[in-house]
């Protein structure tokens, strides 16, 4: 969907909103909810802009139905209302939004492929680890990957989730090989960038109260290392 960008605060840009629903794209380093630090968070940042644009008294409504990891940058939908929040949760949950990421790995990779492995989280260092052959206590995890574009040794990859494990995308291409630029968590670190070079650009669902199926998708980031790729 065609959508005039506003930009707001750290770096928030909106592409959409109406009465029911409000999209934005979420910058790296900005967490989707408050974690009760003073950091920057989307419901926060959202929830004033609603209130000072629309002059809205007392606490202003606003949806969470998904969320991006911290380091991860993308397009968010929220809900302005109970009945959208509902609508788009059931969506979520059946598997009806389609998120597409994209991210630049280390190395050249070329074609396109699928990646099936198995993962497993500790909670408690908030890493995951990935193995080739089931364990207990991992689960099955896939994505499918297609290679765009090659420059410095570094690619630009288009990835589609068929499994929503946690640090999913970061783990797999670094277990098969080609870990995301920036990723001290699963690659190492890198004096080129600070951020993850992972993005969700593309987010497609149903409209809550319209019922038409609508796609938003962001601009390639101005920054490094996506400028290499624009």
């Amino acid at each position: 969907m065609v959508s005039q960008v506003t930009e707001i605060s750290n770096g928030v840009k909106v592409l959409f909103e109406d009465n029911h629903i409000i999209v934005a794209i979420k910058p790296a380093g900005v967490l989707s909810q408050g974690d009760g630090s003073n950091a920057p968070d989307m419901l926060t940042i959202l929830k004033a802009y609603i209130k000072e644009k629309y002059q809205k008294p007392g606490e202003v409504y606003l949806g969470l139905v998904h969320r991006l990891d911290r380091p991860v940058s993308g397009v968010m939908v929220f809900a302005r209302t109970s009945k959208a929040a509902s609508r788009l949760s059931e969506q979520i949950r059946n598997r009806r939004v389609e998120k597409i990421y994209r991210c630049v790995v280390t190395g050249v990779l070329k074609g396109e492929g699928r990646l099936e492995n198995f993962i497993s989280k500790d909670e408690s260092k908030n890493i995951v680890t990935v193995s080739d052959s089931e364990k207990p206590g991992f689960k099955a995890s896939y994505l499918d990957y297609r290679a765009l574009a090659s420059k410095d040794g570094m690619t630009l990859t288009e990835v589609k989730l068929g499994t929503g494990r946690s640090h999913q995308i970061r783990a797999q291409m670094a277990h098969a090989g080609h870990p995301l630029l920036g990723d001290r968590k699963y690659g190492k670190p890198d004096d080129r960038t600070k951020d993850v070079a992972l993005e969700a650009y593309k987010l497609s669902f149903e409209h809550p109260v319209k019922r038409e199926f609508i796609t938003f998708e962001a601009p390639i980031p101005e920054s490094y290392p996506w400028s290499l790729f624009a």
